[in-house]
C-alpha cells in the first residue's frame, strides 16, 4: 500500500448537507474576495513569462554595433527597450553581431525555429 493525497473539488449546494441538530450559528464565516478570472490554459501551465524579447546594443570599440536578445524578465535586460515579437526578434537573432542570452532562456526558446525542428528527428 502507498500513502497518498486525493483532492476533489465539490459544489457545497450539491454535496454538502447540514448535519441534523447541530447549531451553526456560533461558526466564524468571512465571505472569500472573489477571485480573478482565469483560464483553463493559466490554471494548467501556470504563470507564463511574459511574451517577446528585448534587445540589449552593446558597442565593442570601434566595430559595429552588436546585441544581445534577451527575454524582457531576464536580469541582462535593459529597461524600457522595446519589446519585440517573434518575427522581428527571429530577423535580429539572424544577424551575425547578435547573440541569444543563455541565462534567460533566449537560446532555447529562438534556436529551434532559426535553425528550424528537422533536427531534432535525425539521429
Amino acid at each position: 500500500m502507498e500513502a497518498a493525497e486525493h483532492r476533489v473539488w465539490v459544489r457545497a449546494s450539491e454535496h454538502v448537507r447540514p448535519v441534523d441538530d447541530v447549531d451553526y450559528d456560533q461558526v466564524p464565516t468571512a465571505p472569500l474576495p472573489p477571485a480573478p478570472p482565469t483560464s483553463v490554459v493559466r490554471e494548467v501551465l501556470g504563470e507564463r513569462r511574459p511574451s517577446g524579447w528585448v534587445l540589449a546594443k552593446v558597442r565593442e570599440g570601434r566595430g559595429p554595433v552588436r546585441g544581445v536578445l534577451n527575454a524582457p524578465d531576464c536580469e541582462e535586460a535593459p529597461q524600457g527597450a522595446p519589446l519585440l515579437d517573434v518575427e522581428h526578434a527571429l530577423n535580429v537573432a539572424e544577424n551575425l553581431g547578435t547573440q541569444l542570452c543563455t541565462l534567460c532562456g533566449c537560446t532555447q526558446g529562438l534556436t529551434p525555429m532559426l535553425i528550424g525542428f528537422d533536427h531534432i528527428t535525425d539521429s
